[in-house]
């Protein structure tokens, strides 16, 4: 079933006389429980097709619907109920609050999302339960990323949205991280959505989009997704 439609999407920046068109008349379906991996250089139109799918920005024309329901023009209000209910965020650069504890930057999510997990459980499933009184600038930055995914997790959404997750991480960090994105999918049911440069983290998706001068170039099932510990990095 979709859980994501994209119908005539396009996005324009203005600035004065001069207009950026970020996505350009976008036509898009994505499946429940997806591992999806989205390619294409910088300037392709990749972190707006994220954006827009997470309510942070919203559509200049075309309609898009999550679970049938046509978030494209809510108001502030609205984008942000949706932000807290449906979707998870996963940074390049983590976003943790450095004076809150592993526990408190997780527990945070409790206040906005009404069916959050529970923090302790959460950080126990990503490998940290011996960490939660540290404070993020003790950990390292594989141990941060992983509290930034238990933070998306424990809000308990339909869709986890990734912006370059693995992109200030080393290889053999990045893998870890890599692993655990792949359970949200495999072992939980969450639609997964990974923004990237890297080419090979298209092997083990289970769809691969291609973005290119704001324009969906391909998208493409993978019929035989490859293990993570299979990926030559």
């Amino acid at each position: 079933m979709a859980i994501v439609t994209f119908d005539k999407v396009s996005r324009v920046y203005k600035s004065g006389d001069y207009a950026l068109k970020a996505l350009d008349n976008v036509d898009l379906s994505l499946e429940e429980g997806n591992f999806v991996v989205v390619l294409g250089p910088s300037g392709a139109g990749k972190s707006t097709l994220l954006n827009l799918l997470g309510g942070l920005d919203s559509p200049t024309s075309g309609t898009i619907k999550v679970n049938g329901k046509d978030i494209s023009f809510l108001n502030e209000n609205q984008l942000a109920e949706y932000r807290a209910e449906t979707v998870g965020f996963v940074f390049q650069f983590y976003n943790l609050i450095p004076t809150l504890t592993v526990y408190e930057n997780v527990a945070l999510v409790k206040e906005i999302a009404k069916n959050a997990l529970d923090p302790a459980k959460t950080l126990e499933e990503v490998g940290l339960a011996k960490h939660l009184k540290n404070f993020p600038t003790q950990l390292s930055g594989g141990e941060q990323q992983r509290v930034s995914i238990a933070r998306a997790l424990a809000k308990n959404p339909q869709i986890i949205l990734c912006d370059e997750p693995t992109g200030a991480l080393d290889s053999v960090t990045g893998v870890t991280v890599l692993k655990l994105l792949l359970s949200m999918t495999r072992t939980y049911g969450k639609t997964v959505v990974v923004v990237t440069h890297n080419q090979n983290i298209a092997k083990m998706a289970d769809v691969v989009i291609r973005v290119k001068n704001g324009k969906i170039e391909s998208c493409e099932e993978v019929e035989n997704p490859v293990a993570v510990e299979d990926v030559e990095w």
